[in-house]
């Protein structure tokens, strides 16, 4: 894949309290990535954008929930995260202002 490819793999990160936490503890960062992402492309891509050295990159796949609107009944679209692991003396800044 060329690099244009890779960096449009990640679509934002997730920031919640589960997720900071998972970033202070284990160096685990949580990404929304693209559903068609392979556990590869999206170790290529937090290397590529982030210049750092990941270890391991585990893949889950959220089902959109069920949700009514008004009187209608409608279902939130499915998406995948994944949670990049980096190897020890590597870290992400990401900013939240």
């Amino acid at each position: 894949m060329n690099q244009i490819e890779l960096m449009r793999t990640l679509l934002a990160p997730v920031v919640s309290e589960k997720t900071t936490l998972a970033a202070e503890k284990n160096r685990q960062f949580v990404f929304r990535v693209k559903p068609a992402a392979s556990k590869l492309q999206i170790k290529s891509a937090v290397e590529l954008m982030f210049s750092v050295q990941v270890e391991s990159v585990h893949v889950l796949n959220v089902k959109g929930k069920n949700k009514r609107f008004g009187r209608f009944m409608g279902q939130r679209s499915d998406w995948k995260k994944a949670y990049v692991k980096l190897k020890p003396g590597f870290d992400i800044e990401l900013a939240v202002n």
